[in-house]
C-alpha cells in the first residue's frame, strides 16, 4: 500500500479540520491576518448539510466581516422578518423579530449547499489552502508542532501544522481524541429535516410548532423563497420515560396531521429524502483546547441546546480562535496556558446562557410533565402577546438576539407568574359560570391528570433517581454562573468588535462589520 505523506512547509501555522461554517470562517480570518492556513474537509464541495437553514441577524454580522454579504446570491435568499409559534395545531403568537441595536431586524433562509460554499469562497480568497476529500483520523502534539494522521482516498497521509483547529462537527474526531471519549447522549439533540416544493405561507416567516408527539423537542418550517421550505424535527436523544419515536416517522406524521403545518404546505411535495444529524451541545465540562490544538463549532459543543441554534456560534467562536491564534504565533506559544484564552473568552461569553438552557433542557426531558411544560408555553404565549418589552426579550432568547440569562431578571419572571395567575383565575372563573357541575368536572379533570402524571414518574424510581440528580446538577451550574454574574457585577457579553491587540502586530480585520449590512434594504 502507497504512503502518501503531505508535508506543509515549516510556515504553515494552522491546520483546520473542517470546512463547514467554523472551520471556513477561522480559515478565513487567520488567513486575513497574514497566517498561511491549510483547511481539510473529508467531502467535497459543494455539498449538502443537515441543518434548519435558519441565519439569524446576530450570524448575518459576523458573514459580513467575512464578506459574504457582499456575494451578490447572498442578497437573493429569503428574508424573514417575523416568526410564530404553534402548540397543537393553533397558532399562539405571531410577532416580528426583535430589533437589536448594530443588528438588522430581520433573518435569512440560506441552504448550507450555498453558505458553506460562500465561506470557503472567503477563505480561499483571504489566501487559505483547501484540501478536499481527506478524512482527518487523529492528531498528535509535540514540542515542535502537531501531527495530523488522515486518510485520502483511502491511503494514509499525514498533515504537520505548529496548530490544529477542530471544526469537523459534533462527531469530531478532534474533540474525541482531545477529550478522550465520545459526547455523553445527555449532550445529544437528533433532528431530521427534508425540503418541501409548494409552500403556501408567507415568505417573510418562519414557524415554530410544539405538540406532546415532539416533545421535548419542536418541529419547524422556514421558507427558503420560491414555494421551497426546510420543514424539520428535533428532540433531545435522552429522555425519561425513553422515546421510541423513528424522528422520520414522526415528521411524516406531522406533516400529515398537525392543522397548522398542513394547512401551510397542502398540496405541497417533498424534494428528495428526509436526512439526519446528531448534534453535541455545550459541555462546560468538557475541555475546547489542549497543547497545540483547539475546537471550534459543533466540534467544541457549541450549540444551544434549548433551540439547537449553531450556526452563530460556529460564526464567533471562529472569530474568537483567530484573535487567540494571531497572538499565539506572535508569542510563539501554542501551550494550554497560551490558548485558554480562547477557552476563557467562550466561557465568559456562553456558559451563563447555557447553564440556564441546560437546567430548561434538562427539566422538560421529563416527558411525564410535558402538560406542565407546554402549559408554560401558554403562559408565556399569553404574556408577549399583550406586552411588547416581554416579547421583546422572549423572542430575543429565541432568536438568539438576547442572553438566555434575561429570561432570570425579576421583570421576566414576575411578569411570568403574574400571567400564571392570571390565566389560572381566567380558567376558573369561565369554567365556574358554566355551572358547579362543570367546575367539579373540571377539577376531577385535574386530579386525575395530575394522579396520571406522579403515577408516570414513579414508574421508573432508578430513572426518576438520575433525573433528578441531573436537575441538581444543572441548577447547580446555573447558580454558581449566576452568583459569578453577580460578583463581575452584571457584565455583558462582548459586542462584536473589531480585535485590537495592543501587543500583538497580527490583527483581525473587522472593522467593516455592518458596513452594507446594516444601511442598505435586503433584496426581497
Amino acid at each position: 500500500m502507497a504512503h502518501l505523506r503531505f508535508d506543509p512547509d515549516p510556515a504553515c501555522d494552522v491546520l483546520v479540520a473542517g470546512g463547514g461554517p467554523a472551520g471556513a470562517a477561522t480559515a478565513a480570518h487567520l488567513a486575513r491576518a497574514g497566517l498561511r492556513v491549510t483547511l481539510l474537509d473529508r467531502q467535497r464541495f459543494p455539498r449538502d448539510k443537515v441543518c434548519g437553514d435558519f441565519v439569524g441577524p446576530a450570524a448575518m454580522v459576523e458573514l459580513d466581516a467575512l464578506g459574504v454579504t457582499g456575494v451578490p446570491e447572498y442578497r437573493a435568499t429569503n428574508v424573514i422578518r417575523h416568526a410564530a409559534v404553534h402548540l397543537n395545531g393553533v397558532e399562539l403568537i405571531r410577532q416580528p423579530l426583535p430589533q437589536v441595536e448594530g443588528m438588522p431586524a430581520y433573518g435569512r433562509v440560506i441552504p448550507r449547499m450555498l453558505l458553506d460554499a460562500w465561506l470557503l469562497d472567503a477563505a480561499r480568497r483571504a489566501g487559505a489552502n483547501l484540501v478536499e476529500g481527506v478524512r482527518v483520523t487523529g492528531f498528535d502534539a509535540g514540542p515542535h508542532g502537531v501531527t495530523v494522521a488522515a486518510e485520502r482516498d483511502r491511503e494514509p497521509c499525514t498533515f504537520r501544522a505548529r496548530l490544529l483547529v477542530g471544526a469537523d462537527g459534533s462527531n469530531s474526531v478532534v474533540a474525541r481524541t482531545l477529550r478522550g471519549s465520545v459526547p455523553p447522549d445527555e449532550d445529544r439533540i437528533v433532528a431530521v429535516r427534508a425540503y418541501y416544493d409548494g409552500d403556501s405561507g408567507p415568505e417573510d416567516r418562519c414557524d415554530l410548532y410544539f405538540t406532546g408527539e415532539s416533545f421535548p423537542g419542536y418541529y419547524w418550517l422556514f421558507p427558503t423563497g420560491g414555494g421551497r421550505a426546510n420543514v424539520g424535527v428535533g428532540m433531545v436523544l435522552e429522555t425519561l420515560p425513553p422515546t421510541g419515536d423513528h424522528l422520520r416517522g414522526l415528521l411524516l406524521d406531522l406533516v400529515a396531521r398537525d392543522p397548522a403545518l398542513s394547512a401551510r404546505l397542502e398540496g405541497a411535495r417533498m424534494e428528495g429524502k428526509v436526512v439526519g444529524w446528531p448534534l453535541t451541545t455545550y459541555d462546560a465540562r468538557l475541555p475546547v483546547v489542549g497543547e497545540r490544538v483547539m475546537l471550534v463549532g459543533d466540534a467544541a459543543g457549541f450549540i444551544n441546546p434549548l433551540n439547537g441554534e449553531g450556526i452563530q456560534y460556529a460564526l464567533v467562536s471562529a472569530r474568537w480562535a483567530a484573535e487567540t491564534v494571531a497572538d499565539a504565533v506572535a508569542a510563539d506559544d501554542f501551550s494550554v496556558a497560551r490558548l485558554k484564552t480562547y477557552a476563557a473568552r467562550a466561557e465568559r461569553e456562553l456558559r451563563y446562557d447555557m447553564a440556564l438552557a441546560g437546567l430548561v433542557v434538562h427539566l422538560i426531558r421529563n416527558r411525564h410533565l410535558t402538560p406542565v411544560w407546554l402549559e408554560a408555553l401558554k403562559v408565556i404565549s399569553s404574556r408577549a402577546r399583550v406586552d411588547r418589552e416581554y416579547a421583546a426579550v422572549a423572542g430575543g432568547i429565541l432568536a438568539g438576539l438576547a442572553p438566555a440569562r434575561d429570561a432570570l431578571t425579576f421583570r421576566v419572571v414576575g411578569r411570568t407568574l403574574e400571567q400564571a395567575v392570571r390565566s389560572l383565575g381566567m380558567s376558573l372563573a369561565w369554567n365556574a359560570l358554566k355551572g358547579p357541575r362543570n367546575l367539579s368536572r373540571l377539577g376531577r379533570g385535574v386530579a386525575g391528570g395530575s394522579a396520571a402524571m406522579v403515577a408516570g414518574v414513579l414508574q421508573d424510581p432508578l430513572a426518576l433517581f438520575d433525573w433528578v440528580v441531573g436537575a441538581l446538577r444543572q441548577g447547580g451550574e446555573l447558580a454558581g454562573q449566576f452568583g459569578a454574574h453577580v460578583l463581575d457585577g452584571g457584565a455583558a457579553p462582548d459586542p462584536p468588535v473589531a480585535f485590537e491587540g495592543e501587543e500583538v502586530r497580527l490583527q483581525i480585520p473587522l472593522d467593516h462589520v455592518h458596513h452594507d449590512l446594516l444601511h442598505q434594504p435586503p433584496v426581497v
